[in-house]
């Protein structure tokens, strides 16, 4: 008669039990955190479009952090301290919360020099001078000449007050008034420690063109129409001359139409052309 075939289990020693859940363990970790990589990979902003706000009379702000806040989208804003509609210039005291509530929300700074001053000029000579106008604070509209450490120190005053504001250390940049500079004007920025910042020519907003010539119409279907990937887009707190005011009626159909078309919104901290230096200046 035929004796069925008994099967013969053999218990792994518990030390091997352990192992081989170990393994397993750190097999399933590594799973989900590809899994996770992989997702905010498909999440990342793919296609970055580079929104900044220079100030200006500051009676639109409030309505700019609404929109920006209900978008969910972070910006860079470049301050000086010019002259508002209310309170002691936009980088003093009665503005102080509004930008700390902006630096509680993840918004980057950086200077846009203290007294809103212009270059006009660069002057002969071995050591950098320039033709500077300030147009704000107590010397505004009038005419000087400044060395670079005079102008270096403008841009710094500028990210010492919103440091103060914010408790926030501002991006080691800046940008010209009007964009005006010179190649000698940013050499001399740069060895200071502030790399200038522009704006793309499809970037430029229009905010402070006249609204009879420019409506705002057609100044947000010009904007959807031409952006681009990687442009810096530029934009003000309130602009004194502009009669039909551009934020907020254009601001946010802009930011809805630029995500309809798959733009997603990042601050310059990430922009490929700063943020080597951002690094390097401990920013």
């Amino acid at each position: 008669m035929r004796r069925a075939s008994k099967s013969i289990h053999f218990r792994r020693p518990a030390r091997v039990r352990a192992a081989a859940f170990a393994i397993v363990g750190v097999a399933l970790i590594d799973h989900f955190a590809l899994a996770m990589a992989q997702n905010d990979a498909k999440s990342a902003c793919a296609r970055p479009v580079y929104l900044t706000f220079d100030t200006g009379h500051m009676g639109v702000a409030p309505l700019v952090a609404d929109v920006l806040r209900r978008q969910q989208v972070r910006v860079t804003f470049f301050a000086a301290n010019e002259k508002t509609q209310e309170g002691d210039g936009s980088l003093g005291n009665h503005w102080a919360p509004w930008w700390k509530a902006r630096a509680a929300e993840g918004h980057e700074f950086a200077s846009h020099t203290y007294d809103h001053t212009y270059w006009r000029g660069d002057l002969p000579g071995v050591e950098p001078r320039f033709r500077i106008q300030p147009s704000a604070g107590a010397l505004a509209g009038r005419e000087f000449t400044w060395d670079a450490a005079k102008y270096c120190a403008n841009i710094a005053y500028a990210a010492e007050r919103l440091q103060d504001h914010t408790g926030k250390k501002p991006l080691p940049l800046f940008r010209a008034p009007g964009g005006k500079t010179s190649p000698r004007l940013l050499a001399a920025a740069k060895a200071c420690g502030y790399e200038h910042v522009g704006w793309a020519p499809a970037g430029f907003l229009g905010d402070e063109l006249p609204s009879a010539q420019y409506p705002n119409d057609a100044l947000l279907k010009k904007a959807l129409r031409d952006i681009r990937a990687g442009d810096i887009l530029m934009a003000h707190l309130g602009i004194w001359s502009r009669q039909d005011p551009w934020a907020p009626s254009v601001l946010e159909p802009l930011l809805v139409g630029l995500k309809a078309k798959g733009f997603c919104f990042e601050t310059l901290r990430t922009h490929p052309q700063y943020r080597d230096w951002i690094a390097q200046r401990g920013g």
